[in-house]
């Protein structure tokens, strides 16, 4: 199922001060693929990946999910579809320092039983962080946490990933096998990407450029 954005603003302040962080941007994401928003810090990306996926309300413009305007109705119908349809994986892993790396990913799941125990394992072992499922976040390499998220964020089978600097606070190897983890999921649903490094989205199917709070006319 694709998103589909459609003139969204996103703006702050009043009257003089106003600022704008989204500024009357329209695209599409299709409902499969690994598609890359791109810009320098400030330019807005993050904040039209936060309208794609419902996080943000534009302050005009509307955002729809298959049949679903995320810019309107009750918050209980977003948080609904954020927690079935879609997964996260943000620049810093946020991951509860009590459970083991195992249940990190199953506290997200939408069901919890053994057949989803077991499923979160093969996601593990697919993501080669299996040997890892009893190891607390302590004792995880910050390689090894954002592995962890980006299983977390595959849990639910979603049909968007959206991943906000999913790179950004790792080293340049451990950036790419997080990339290529990511880069998978895409004959299963649809991959958004945002960062500043055009190395992490080559091949991607298409790149939406930033500036400003603006997309750029591609050249």
């Amino acid at each position: 199922m694709s998103i589909e954005a459609k003139q969204v603003s996103l703006k702050y302040g009043d009257g003089d001060t106003e600022t704008f962080a989204v500024r009357n941007v329209s695209l599409t994401i299709p409902a499969k693929g690994f598609y890359g928003i791109m810009g320098p810090s400030g330019s807005g990306k993050s904040s039209l990946l936060y309208l794609l996926s419902g996080l943000k309300l534009p302050s005009s413009g509307e955002v729809r999910y298959h049949e679903t305007n995320l810019s309107g109705g009750a918050e209980a119908e977003r948080t609904k579809i954020r927690r079935e349809q879609f997964g996260f994986v943000f620049q810093q892993p946020f991951l509860l320092n009590y459970l083991t790396a195992k249940e990190n990913i199953l506290v997200a799941a939408n069901r919890q039983d053994r057949a989803q125990e077991k499923s979160v394992m093969e996601l593990m072992e697919e993501l080669q962080i299996a040997h890892l499922a009893n190891r607390a976040p302590a004792h995880l390499s910050g390689g090894e946490k954002q592995r962890v998220i980006v299983a977390r964020s595959m849990i639910n089978r979603p049909a968007i990933i959206f991943a906000d600097e999913p790179t950004a606070a790792l080293d340049h190897t451990n950036g790419r096998i997080v990339i290529e983890l990511l880069r998978r999921y895409q004959d299963k649903g649809a991959v958004v990407v945002v960062t500043h490094d055009p190395v992490m989205l080559e091949g991607a199917d298409r790149v939406y450029q930033m500036l400003d709070g603006e997309l750029l006319a591609e050249k």
